[in-house]
């Protein structure tokens, strides 16, 4: 049967492909039967969603639909790139999880603050992209650097595969700590983390610069967001991101972990939650090292402009 209702959300067309030979029906099961686990990540978060059409490409939604049911639980931010009210979700509960699978809304990207703004970012976020083209390896010697540079600041946090090519890498926060400072710490970890084997990792924000290094993220903080873990990715072979413990990253490749995969893999755990520490005060040292900090891609921007004057006064 191509249709089906589930918690009261009316589920259609199930058999259509969906992506890299997945139905809709495997994206609706996967996630059904990983509620349990997604939406404490998901719950009271602003999210957006990666959705796609038949016949369409993939396209990322921030701002509900007209044709949202009245049950979705909203919130609405100022956006300043498009300078406009943004309707998002809060997708809280397994109906409205049921009810974004039917729209076709693989991956599940929620911001890293929760609706009460006034608490502050919850984690401190390190994403670790490798070169086009890199071995995951490289990738799993740069985690343990930030996990060495953690260490020496007396903090500790999980780590999941990004289900592309990198991996995330959490700190939870102890609630109160304001936006600048958490994102003035996540430089400054980043920084620490290169430093301790600079021919393997760093934070150039621009590409060019990189050198064939794993570039360690430091931008994502507050309202950004970061694809979930038990989040499907439009990517080849519908990979997760998957939670792994810091000594197996090395026996592992994200293409491990898929929709079909991981379900099996995961029993009855929830192994984010359980890998998890517990909520950190971040170090006064390593705050007041990232507000000497330069903001990425404040600096980017500018490099990107002088770049571009001497190639014009070349020619």
């Amino acid at each position: 049967m191509s249709d089906d209702e589930r918690d009261g959300v009316k589920l259609t067309n199930l058999d259509q492909p969906l992506f890299e030979g997945a139905t809709k029906r495997d994206l609706v099961d996967y996630l059904d039967a990983v509620a349990d686990r997604l939406l404490p990540v998901l719950e009271n978060r602003p999210l957006s969603v990666i959705r796609i059409l038949r016949g369409q490409g993939p396209f990322m939604q921030k701002n509900l639909p007209k044709y949202t049911p009245d049950w979705v639980k909203r919130y609405g931010m100022w956006a300043e790139t498009s300078k406009r009210q943004v309707s998002y979700a809060l997708c809280d509960d397994r109906r409205t999880l049921l009810w974004f699978a039917n729209q076709r809304a693989v991956e599940y990207h929620p911001t890293l603050m929760t609706a009460d703004a006034e608490a502050g970012p919850t984690h401190l976020v390190l994403d670790l992209d490798p070169p086009a083209g890199d071995d995951f390896a490289h990738v799993v010697k740069a985690a343990g650097l930030v996990r060495q540079a953690l260490a020496d600041s007396g903090l500790a946090g999980a780590v999941k595969t990004s289900g592309s090519k990198g991996v995330h890498i959490f700190v939870p926060l102890v609630p109160g700590q304001g936006f600048e400072d958490v994102a003035a710490a996540t430089r400054a970890l980043a920084a620490r983390a290169e430093q301790v084997d600079p021919a393997v990792a760093t934070t150039a924000y621009i590409v060019e610069d990189r050198e064939g290094k794993v570039y360690l993220d430091s931008t994502r903080a507050g309202w950004n967001t970061v694809a979930a873990a038990y989040s499907p990715r439009l990517r080849p072979g519908l990979p997760v991101s998957f939670p792994v413990a810091w000594d197996e990253l090395e026996n592992v490749v994200p293409a491990d972990f898929t929709v079909s995969t991981a379900l099996a893999l995961l029993g009855d755990k929830d192994p984010w939650a359980d890998a998890m520490p517990g909520p950190q005060t971040l170090p006064a040292d390593l705050v007041e090292q990232g507000h000497t900090i330069p903001v990425a891609r404040v600096v980017a921007m500018h490099e990107g402009k002088r770049r571009a004057r001497l190639r014009a006064q070349e020619n």
